[in-house]
């Protein structure tokens, strides 16, 4: 297995626990509204449709859309190998929702708008427990 590239690491709070760990079973999870469904990313502590403060974290498909990206040439810090591609997906059940992330698993010229696009974790030991950065790889690839 090759190295790992270089990632600064999320703080991690009670907050955004949820998000950060729950890679360890193989679900993406974002906070939910229990009265109304909504999706709220980043994590708040009031859905801010009802004004509803009763949250839970839940698992999603891990399936998304590619909205836009960028392909990085120029090593600013230690990173991924050069050149990687930056992307914000929607997720497939609300749009509304984006994460800024890593697409992996194909070559930067195979990107595309509107692209469909899985959820891969990448596990990293930090001092206060392990954590699962999410990264999309296309969807049609064989798991």
């Amino acid at each position: 297995m090759s190295e790992l590239p270089f990632r600064i690491l999320p703080h991690v709070t009670d907050t955004n626990r949820h998000f950060w760990t729950s890679g360890e079973d193989g679900r993406l999870r974002f906070l939910c509204c229990e009265e109304c469904g909504y999706f709220i990313h980043p994590p708040a502590p009031v859905c801010p449709r009802d004004l509803s403060k009763r949250l839970v974290a839940r698992p999603v498909s891990g399936r998304a859309t590619v909205a836009t990206f960028t392909i990085n040439h120029q090593a600013w810090m230690p990173g991924p190998e050069l050149p990687y591609v930056v992307a914000i997906v929607e997720i497939d059940e609300q749009p509304s929702v984006r994460l800024t992330t890593n697409i992996v698993n194909c070559t930067p010229a195979d990107v595309r708008i509107g692209m469909a696009v899985r959820v891969v974790f990448e596990r990293r030991s930090d001092r206060n427990g392990d954590v699962w950065i999410p990264l999309f790889e296309p969807a049609e690839i064989e798991a």
